[in-house]
């Protein structure tokens, strides 16, 4: 058979590829298949092909796979904050661990590496600690709302997969906890009501831009970071006092301001509203400020579970030499610091180099330093031989020059944090004649998405 464009195909899915979708073959030729999972017949219609693929949707679901679940929320599919609520989530744990020891065998070249099962999520729902909504002055509509008369001029909320300007107005979502989605309805009603216009994401012109929640776990407080297009603090500040009236649990408001067209909710700068101007969280003991464009891991209890497999991957004894690439705000470093002589990060950012000191300073740590700049030329000036490499890159996984370098300092032992197993794999290939990957432990931190951390526990060939 020949795949064509606008094609209706009868399949079964045999596979969820890495990205989360399914795949099926139709004589031979790879065809990927939005929301479904193995073990599903659809009826599918091709919307893309390739010379060696094709995309398509659902149309019509013949026979559910077994893994296949009723989502909650009433967004499934439609929104992008989640996209695998249908799984079953021990499937979905499974399906991560195999994406992980997948990559390491196509990418990396490296069939039989000990990948254990994924550590679950503590919890499925209500784990996320930051979210970001979105304001537009078009509300892209469900299908059972086509054709009504739903008012369309505003919309505060999630956007559809793959898009800048289709935002969802988000009547609640079930990855942050319920306090959340209360606030999330007190600021929509305000700014309906507010004669200063919602951002328009095509016209670039108007004055509500986003509204980002951001929770502590440790001590149950919300910091309510609300994003305009230029300052108004006499419109806002009205918004502050509801807020911090009718909800106890949030201690600081803020309003960072932004005439960027980006669709990046992070101010050009900020001002302080009510309340304390940050936040505090804890993990392992270790209290961290975060301010509203703080990096802090998503999910604070997963955070436990990622760091607490990184102490048990490094196995310090209280003298050694650790080297933190892309150290962020600390938190790898105050973890280890306790176990460690000296740990040194090595940071791009600057603003999270200034969080990483002033969060040593907050825990009594002063056995870690950090280094400011491109990692690429720092990681050149370190003339110590660590004993430890601890390397927790971006996605888009190492450069190839601090490949290099790191085979260069060759330390004992290595742990790898990725947020990327493909990265993670292609950085492994160029290791791996010096180093043997001993195991793997993949973590949740993102139940309902395809993606997943994972920790990898290298030792240079030929060490004790």
């Amino acid at each position: 058979m020949t795949v064509k464009k606008k094609q209706i195909i009868e399949c079964d899915v045999i596979d969820v590829a890495f990205g989360g979708k399914g795949l099926a073959k139709i004589d031979g030729f790879a065809v990927f298949i939005d929301q479904t999972v193995t073990g599903d017949r659809v009826a599918a219609r091709i919307i893309r092909k390739k010379r060696n693929y094709a995309e398509a949707v659902v149309q019509e679901l013949l026979t559910p796979s077994p893994w296949r679940v009723d989502p909650p929320c009433p967004y499934s599919g439609y929104c992008g904050g989640c996209k695998w609520q249908f799984i079953d989530y021990p499937h979905q744990l499974e399906l991560k661990r195999r994406h992980v020891a997948e990559s390491l065998e196509h990418i990396a070249l490296m069939g039989g590496t000990p990948v254990h099962p994924t550590l679950p999520s503590e919890l499925v729902f209500g784990y996320r600690n930051k979210m970001e909504f979105s304001c537009s002055d078009r509300r892209w509509l469900m299908p059972q709302e086509m054709g009504s008369d739903a008012d369309i001029g505003f919309a505060l909320g999630l956007h559809v997969p793959g898009t800048f300007h289709k935002v969802l107005d988000t009547r609640a979502c079930l990855l942050q906890p319920e306090a959340g989605n209360r606030m999330l309805d007190a600021v929509r009603t305000f700014m309906r009501a507010s004669d200063l216009p919602v951002y328009g994401l095509r016209s670039h012109e108007g004055f509500w831009r986003f509204l980002m929640l951001r929770h502590s776990v440790a001590h149950d407080q919300w910091l309510v970071n609300i994003v305009t297009a230029s300052e108004d603090r006499e419109a806002l500040m009205p918004l502050a006092d509801r807020i911090m009236d009718g909800f106890p649990e949030v201690v600081s408001v803020v309003n960072n301001i932004t005439a960027r067209r980006s669709g990046v909710a992070v101010g050009e700068r900020e001002i302080h509203l009510a309340g304390k101007p940050v936040l505090t969280d804890r993990i392992g003991g270790f209290e961290f400020e975060i301010s509203a464009n703080s990096f802090f891991q998503t999910n604070t209890r997963g955070a436990q579970k990622l760091y607490e497999t990184v102490g048990r991957y490094a196995a310090l004894d209280g003298y050694e030499q650790v080297l933190d690439l892309y150290c962020g705000t600390g938190t790898i470093a105050i973890c280890l610091a306790k176990q460690a002589g000296e740990v040194i990060g090595l940071e791009l950012v600057e603003s999270a180099v200034g969080d990483a000191r002033k969060n040593c300073r907050m825990n009594g740590i002063d056995n870690c330093r950090f280094v400011l700049g491109d990692i690429k030329d720092t990681l050149e000036t370190i003339d110590a031989a660590p004993d430890l490499l601890v390397i927790d890159p971006p996605r888009a996984g190492m450069h190839k020059d601090v490949v290099k370098q790191v085979l260069r300092l060759g330390p004992a032992k290595i742990v790898y944090v990725s947020c990327n197993p493909a990265t993670l794999a292609r950085d492994i290939l160029e290791l791996k004649e010096v180093y043997d990957v001993k195991e793997v432990q993949p973590v949740d931190m993102f139940p309902h998405t395809f993606h997943i951390e994972s920790v990898a526990r290298l030792i240079k060939k030929g060490s004790a």
